[in-house]
């Protein structure tokens, strides 16, 4: 019995390997959520010295997603492998570090967490496939642009124009949707927002949103289809308005503080493209049509 006739017969140890795998790629999300944008500010810096004919900075040490290994940001203490087992080592080293006992902090555990238990849900619900496949690709990039654009309020393109390209390439195979679909779904998830933005922009004079969400809906639209919009743009500006009001009032910020969208648009692409038709069902059920 080969390895894929194992898990297809074995569907529980599947769902829990992918969890697994899933641990160790927030793992390393959390890396990349800390480095990427940090990569990307150095590289714009470079881009505007040349830009102003200003002389080079030295380039310094070696710093990407690899290089230089995970240290404490306190003291400097470089992290074992021991020390980088997702969420046990945080437990065993009741969330300090060992050098200087300093807190770590709790999010990297809770990203690691959660992206074990969204890996687990798409092999619950895709099983042994290469829609699973594809679909643990899209989920992880999509927890790496919504933690990213919390912190910094932007969306790296080099996360989402890969992702929305590989869309528009399985489903040129027909994978989750009809290539036209798929087309569609990009161009009319672009522009809708871009629409909103420009009405926005010239009622009241400012600027609702960044050209970083209209990309991220198009990545959504190049994956479901144009069918997964409506949902989409429903669902995220539900839980936008109820969890941003909420936030707020927790920070005891002004209503006139921008919040990062693109956590919601994410979450709400990825519910509608897995559970879209069932949800928009069961409302048509509900509602007598």
């Amino acid at each position: 019995m080969s390895i894929l006739e194992f898990w297809v017969a074995n569907a529980a140890i599947f769902i829990i390997c992918v969890l697994v795998l899933g641990l160790l790629v927030g793992s390393f999300l959390n890396v990349v959520v800390y480095r990427l944008p940090k990569m990307l500010m150095r590289d714009w810096c470079k881009q505007a010295r040349e830009v102003l004919e200003m002389p080079a900075q030295e380039e310094g040490e070696t710093f990407n997603l690899i290089l230089p290994n995970s240290s404490c940001p306190h003291c400097g203490h470089e992290i074992k492998a021991w020390e980088n087992i997702p969420v046990i080592s945080w437990l065993f080293l009741r969330g300090k570090c060992s050098g200087c006992k300093e807190a770590i902090s709790v999010r990297y555990p809770l990203v690691e967490l959660a992206c074990g238990v969204l890996s687990g849900v798409i092999a619950w619900q895709y099983g042994v496939s290469w829609e699973a496949l594809a679909m643990l690709v899209l989920t992880w990039g999509l927890l790496a642009m919504s933690l990213i654009d919390a912190d910094h309020q932007i969306l790296p393109d080099t996360l989402v124009l890969p992702l929305l390209w590989l869309g528009l390439i399985l489903n040129n195979l027909g994978m989750f949707t009809s290539l036209p679909d798929a087309l569609w779904g990009a161009v009319l998830g672009y522009m809708s927002l871009w629409s909103i933005f420009w009405l926005f922009k010239l009622v009241t004079g400012k600027e609702g949103m960044g050209y970083g969400d209209f990309k991220l809906l198009a990545l959504i639209g190049a994956w479901g289809g144009w069918q997964v919009l409506p949902l989409t743009i429903l669902l995220s500006s539900v839980v936008g308005a109820v969890l941003g009001i909420i936030i707020l009032r927790l920070q005891r910020q002004g209503y006139g503080n921008p919040l990062p969208f693109g956590p919601y648009l994410a979450l709400a692409g990825w519910i509608a493209l897995i559970w879209g038709d069932a949800i928009t069902s069961s409302y048509l059920q509900i509602a007598g049509f």
